[in-house]
């Protein structure tokens, strides 16, 4: 009588690639402290060995494909193209090496994102879904949950923690670049944000969290629904809000604003700063750079399929995923005339303390 083949395990992955079982494991748990070559070597020897471990590479390709519903344009109006180009090379490259094949699809209009998802899901035979940008409503998330739709929210997040999300870190992001403006003097600041989205909530909450602890200082809050680019640019030059910087939830509200300034010659008090938000390539165009916090995009579609692939293995904890940000030096951040440098020493020095 003929014996089966054993199935090939973690300690012979580890024997042919000439490193510990730990390593191994940690590579196909996706652990931290792996390189990503050292993850990609485990990964790919794993499937050319047919090791079935617990991971999406081990399940039937069937139950391997997805959907990526990616928005042409956000539900604020604003083109979100820019943006999302590099969350789709993220999730891509992630793939790949996952072993998930994802259809992407754009969505024109959010608002019939649930028909969409049956439509897309049905022409790929797919059962899992990345929604990228759009914060779903009860009714799709009842959908998803009553048809067994393995779900992923890209830059999102769900409040009631019913399914797992990942997005930048707009607390903190936010926080920090009111930091930078209040260690350069500023105390009166203008936030021009819209308010439609959890994630950007998250933002203002977090930039108001850095105003208060600022004795003096004070956010005024502009939104683009009620005063568009132009009228701003001729409100803050006429000196309406009394305010000395301007935080955009954007660098393309922010670039724009600069480039309506520039185009009419006008002049901006001294020391008026502006700051962007998410790093996109027209924060690097306009002259001087623009000042702003980067977001790793491709880690927000590489962290997507991450969670995605958790899940395929059988993972049913929900998770947030919060992609760190970074300050991007640039030159519309300026000192406000009679502030100390002392006073910009401290608050620098109160920032880095938090």
């Amino acid at each position: 009588m003929t014996s089966r083949p054993r199935r090939p395990n973690q300690a012979d992955i580890a024997e042919r690639l000439g490193v510990s079982v730990s390593t191994v494991s940690r590579a196909l748990a996706e652990d931290g402290g792996i390189s990503a070559g050292v993850r990609a070597e485990v990964l790919k020897l794993a499937k050319s060995m047919g090791y079935r471990g617990k991971s999406a590479m081990a399940l039937p390709e069937a139950q391997r494909r997805a959907v990526a519903l990616v928005p042409l344009i956000r539900a604020s109006g604003v083109v979100a193209s820019g943006f999302y180009e590099g969350v789709v090379d993220g999730i891509r490259k992630a793939a790949v090496t996952e072993g998930i094949n994802v259809d992407f699809r754009i969505i024109s209009d959010p608002k019939t994102i649930l028909e969409q998802a049956q439509r897309h899901l049905s022409l790929a035979e797919a059962t899992s879904l990345l929604v990228a940008g759009i914060d779903p409503s009860d009714e799709f998330m009842d959908w998803a949950r009553d048809n067994g739709v393995e779900l992923v929210l890209v830059n999102g997040s769900d409040p009631k923690m019913r399914v797992s999300s990942v997005s930048p870190s707009n607390f903190y992001g936010a926080h920090l670049a009111a930091e930078r403006l209040l260690a350069a003097g500023h105390r009166r600041i203008v936030h021009y944000t819209y308010q439609n989205r959890h994630t950007i909530y998250e933002r203002t909450r977090g930039f108001e969290a850095a105003i208060a602890e600022v004795e003096g200082a004070e956010a005024v809050m502009v939104r683009p629904a009620d005063t568009s680019p132009a009228q701003l640019c001729k409100d803050l030059i006429a000196g309406k809000y009394d305010a000395t910087a301007l935080f955009c939830m954007n660098d393309l509200l922010a670039v724009e604003i600069i480039e309506g300034l520039n185009a009419g010659h006008a002049r901006l008090p001294e020391g008026f700063s502006v700051v962007g938000f998410d790093d996109l390539p027209c924060a690097a165009m306009v002259s001087p750079r623009l000042s702003t916090i980067h977001v790793d995009r491709e880690a927000i579609g590489r962290g997507a399929v991450h969670l995605l692939s958790q899940q395929l293995a059988g993972n049913t904890v929900v998770q947030e995923l919060k992609i760190g940000l970074t300050w991007v030096e640039g030159g519309t951040l300026h000192q406000i005339a009679g502030a100390s440098r002392k006073m910009s020493a401290n608050a620098s020095a109160s920032a880095s303390a938090r």
